[in-house]
Formats: structure tokens, sequence, C-alpha cells
């Protein structure tokens, strides 16, 4: 066991400030001394960039069906086991979802925190925490519970009709002002990353909206109130959780663009490309990179659309791109990277910029969500899971080769599944996976 305090913070909804507020809440402790790791729930590239800039850490994703519970379960206890103090960001509201930020908390003992945007309600604030901690009690037992914090509040006198209405009093850490240091900048795919704006810019955002949190009552709590009111031990992995995985990479070099227009890669990809034996470079697109002498090609998602003039306008890559596809050396691409492999990009305002060719395909953008939710996409050397969340769409001459499927679905592929396209070494569609589900599979992408 490794014991350490944490809190999940959570929402009735989307759009409440739990992600301002968790990253925060990092950068406050961390202004402190304290040791901060932060997790998000579900699958999200945008907010870690947040909680990783906040934290000084970097920060790795958890969901029951995506990652599992033995990779969480992994996870939160080698971070108990260096860290003070452990933050897990919920993903939509508390009972949104099968499996729910709930269902997590439930099944790790994590103590949640409440985040409501309170500027449109008074007394009614009891009645939504109470909602939130008692709704939807099943055999695993209460929801653990550290308390709720209003945000978006007018005045002290709004302030103390909120907290006159929580129940248990102990349950109420406070309120955060209505107030532009608690909102951070946004765009079609969510926050915009954090690096965009720069580290010092982003920094103030970050230190403006710790220095409200600190003025709160679970700003004022030591490190030992922490652990004398949230602590949890985390139980080590059980014996074969987790598989040997094989070395089907060893010996090979896998290239990964990555820069603004190629941002979307977790952390634990990489990492399982490591652990298949591969040698992973980075290159930068945007910086006019060459390709890496390599053995295969990743192309994460990202936001192509926001830099389609200048991934246009690079013809030596485009060139080098076409050679090492030309040579039948394998290329991944994901959401943004198979816009980036289309024939043309096509923006909202109607321009359209020719890319990189190597599908006969047209990306063009949209107003509307085009793919939302959790995905598995099976292959022949097995299924990988992960999720889909684009504006594009893609009209392809080519034919899908397979589609991934919602969980629960079979094999029928219907509404926001996504195709897979193949053309020579090419493979490339929306469906961002998660490499850990199925390690065998993944290498396969890379020629594993």
């Amino acid at each position: 066991m490794a014991d350490c305090p944490a809190l999940l913070i959570t929402a009735p909804a989307s759009g409440q400030g739990k992600t301002t507020v968790t990253a925060a809440l990092a950068r406050m402790l961390a202004r402190r001394g304290w040791r901060v790791r932060v997790f998000k729930c579900g699958p999200d590239f945008l907010d870690p960039f947040w909680h990783q800039l906040a934290s000084g850490a970097p920060v790795h994703n958890v969901d029951l069906w995506m990652t599992g519970e033995a990779d969480i379960r992994a996870r939160l206890h080698a971070a108990a086991g260096e860290a003070d103090v452990l933050l897990v960001e919920g993903v939509m509201g508390l009972h949104d979802g099968t499996p729910s930020a709930a269902d997590l908390a439930r099944r790790f003992g994590l103590p949640v925190l409440a985040v409501v945007q309170a500027g449109a309600m008074a007394q009614t604030l009891g009645a939504v925490v109470h909602g939130l901690r008692h709704y939807k009690k099943d055999s695993n037992g209460r929801l653990p519970w550290a308390g709720v914090l209003a945000n978006g509040v007018a005045s002290a006198g709004h302030a103390a009709l909120l907290q006159g209405a929580v129940d248990p009093p102990e349950g109420w850490l406070g309120h955060l002002p209505r107030s532009a240091a608690m909102q951070l900048p946004e765009r079609h795919l969510g926050l915009v990353a954090a690096h965009e704006l720069g580290q010092d810019a982003a920094l103030a955002r970050l230190d403006a909206a710790a220095d409200l949190l600190a003025a709160t009552p679970l700003g004022a709590l030591t490190l030992d109130d922490w652990r004398a009111r949230w602590a949890v031990a985390f139980a080590a992995p059980a014996a074969g959780d987790a598989d040997a995985v094989p070395p089907l990479l060893a010996g090979r070099t896998v290239a990964v663009a990555r820069d603004a227009a190629f941002a979307f890669i977790y952390p634990a990809n990489v990492a399982t490309l490591q652990a298949l034996g591969a040698r992973v470079v980075f290159f930068s697109p945007l910086a006019g990179d060459a390709l890496p002498e390599c053995d295969a090609l990743w192309l994460p998602g990202g936001y192509p659309e926001l830099h389609a003039p200048a991934l246009a306008a690079n013809e030596r890559l485009r060139a080098q791109l076409h050679a090492h596809v030309q040579a039948g050396k394998p290329l991944w691409a994901e959401c943004g990277g198979l816009m980036a492999l289309c024939e043309s990009l096509t923006l909202l305002d109607g321009t359209a910029h020719r890319l990189w060719g190597l599908l006969p395909a047209q990306a063009r953008m949209q107003s509307r969500l085009a793919g939302l939710g959790p995905q598995q996409l099976t292959l022949p050397a097995g299924t990988l899971r992960g999720h889909s969340f684009h504006y594009a769409q893609c009209d392809s001459r080519l034919p899908a080769v397979a589609h991934s499927q919602r969980p629960g679905t079979g094999s029928r592929a219907g509404a926001n599944c996504e195709p897979l396209y193949q053309q020579g070494s090419v493979r490339a569609s929306f469906f961002h996976p998660w490499f850990a589900s199925n390690p065998r599979a993944a290498a396969s992408l890379f020629g594993g």
C-alpha cells in the first residue's frame, strides 16, 4: 500500500470550471513546495497540458474502460509513492458516462470535490450537492466525499446563502468569485493548449486563479489537514495485472511528429512504443524539420487546420513522406494526421489548402461536431481501445478497410464509427488509440 491524500475534482456538468480549479489547485500547492501529481479522467489531450504546467510533473489519463483498472491502479500507486498529493480531474459531470467519474471514485476510494457554477443559484446549491453525493448508490458503497467549492459567486452575501445550504457544514470548502481569472482560453476542441500561450503568459493565468483559490477554506488547509481528511491507501498492482510487453519493435526507430499542429500525444503511448523496444524520435513539421531516419512514422492528432498554410508550404517534408511510403515503410496517422495526408484541407471560410497528398481524399472543417466518444478498433493483431473527437470530415475515394465500434455494439459500423483507410503502407483514421490497451495491436501499426 502507498498512502497519499487525494481528491477527484468534478462538477454537475461540463463548463463549471473544474479544469481551471484543478490546475489552480495544482499550481497553488506546487508553489508551496508540495509534490503534486495530476491525472485526467477520460480521454483528453488538452487539459493535461495545463495540469502539467501547474504541477511540474507529467500527467496521465485514467479511464476504467479505455485504460483499464489495472493500468489505473499501477499509475496511482506509483504516483502515491512519490507525491504529497494526488489530484484527479473528472470528465463531464460526476455521474455522466458508463463508467463515470463517480465509478472511478468508488473503485479507488477517491474523495470527491464538487465544483459548482453557482452564479445563478442560491439555496438550491444544497439540493445539487445532495444529489451529486447520494445519487445512484450501488454495491461499491457510498461515494467518498470531500466537499463543494462554489464558483462564479457574485458577493459575500451570495456566498453566505450558498454556504448555509450545504449539509453537512464541513462540506463547504469555500467560494470563488465571478472573475476572468477563473477562465482559461478556449477554441473548438476545448482549451487552448498552455504551450501555445507561452510559459510566462500561461503561468500568469494559473497564478491569478491560484491566488483566488488560496483565499478559500480549501486554500487554508495544511498538508497535515489533507492527510487527516483525505488520505487514501493505494494498493500495489496485483501479480499478473500487467503482461510483459513483447519487444516487437526492437531495433526499429519510430519518428513522431510533435508540434502545435501535431500535439495530441498521450505520454503513455510513447512509453508503450518504447516498452515494445522502439527508439522514438520527434520532429516538427512546422519548424521545417526533415523527416528523421526511421523505420516507421506516426502523425498524431492536433490542429492542422490552424497551420494549413505552413504545412502546405513544407514541400521538402512532403517529398520525404512520399519517399517513406514508396519504400514500404509503415505510416500511422490519426485524426489531424489523417487530415494532413489528404490532397487538400478546406477551412470553415472556404479556403482550400493543398496538403501532402498521400491519401486520395479531401478533408474539410465543419462547425458541427463530427465524431465524439469511446471507440475500439479491431486489427488482425487485436483490438485497440481509444476514442474520437473531431469537427473535420474526410471525403475519400478509398473504401474503408475497417471501422471502429462503440463499446458494446459488436461489429456493426454505425453513427460516429470511424473508418480506417489503408493505401500501401499508410493506415489512417480519425480514431485515437490508447496503445497500452493492446501493445501487440499497437506494434502492428508500425510494422511490428
